[in-house]
């Protein structure tokens, strides 16, 4: 499974696969015709108070990837999109507004899918 990462105000292609926003709150000034998510799993998103506090301060970025990862660990809405993830196909795109492309969610969302991924198969049925 292919995980990439895009941004709402880019526009959607037919090789995003399937769609799904990561944000908490919609992408301003973005209809959803325009946007072309097929799922928002606005639970996956950080809490408001650590959103707050990041503020997309890359000299934060180290503790906000530590302190999001402590978030996603009982939440429920990661399951959902590891499974979503696990079910294969050409491509899971992750939407976020974030103007930042390397310091925000999604990119650890990314990471965390992939690894997960990577512990799920087994050595005797990787290629």
């Amino acid at each position: 499974m292919d995980i990439a990462l895009k941004r709402a105000y880019e526009t959607p292609a037919s090789t995003d696969g399937r769609r799904i926003l990561v944000d908490r709150l919609w992408p301003r000034g973005l209809t959803k015709a325009q946007a072309q998510i097929d799922l928002w799993l606005k639970e996956v998103a950080p809490s408001n108070a650590l959103r707050q506090w990041f503020a997309h301060d890359p000299k934060k970025w180290t503790e906000f990837r530590k302190r999001y990862r402590s978030e996603l660990q009982h939440n429920p809405a990661l399951a959902e999109l590891q499974a979503l993830a696990r079910q294969g196909g050409a491509r899971l795109t992750l939407v976020y507004a974030a103007r930042d492309e390397v310091h925000n969610q999604a990119r650890v969302l990314q990471e965390l899918l992939e690894e997960s991924l990577k512990h799920s198969h087994s050595p005797s049925h990787s290629a």
